[in-house]
């Protein structure tokens, strides 16, 4: 992974740290809003990562593709993370 790993693996600790947040607030029957506002919070931090990796994949990975094919599958592959983001 050519991202920086303490910083993916801070934001990751922190979703995984919210997650159990949320799943406390479940169990305890806290307001629906409140445990959707906490969801979505944890939604962003996962994008933030998944930013972070992805950047690093194109400046390192995919800048650094060695023949013309490798570059073009590496861009294809892009493309198709793109679009499944996009739905």
């Amino acid at each position: 992974m050519m991202a920086d790993k303490n910083s993916v693996s801070t934001l990751l600790k922190t979703a995984r740290g919210q997650i159990d947040g949320i799943l406390n607030m479940v169990e305890d029957d806290r307001y629906c809003v409140d445990i959707s506002n906490q969801i979505m919070s944890v939604l962003a931090v996962l994008k933030k990562a998944n930013l972070k990796v992805l950047t690093a994949h194109c400046k390192g990975c995919v800048a650094n593709a060695r023949t013309d094919d490798e570059k073009d599958e590496k861009i294809d592959e892009m493309i198709s993370l793109l679009s499944k983001l996009m739905r």
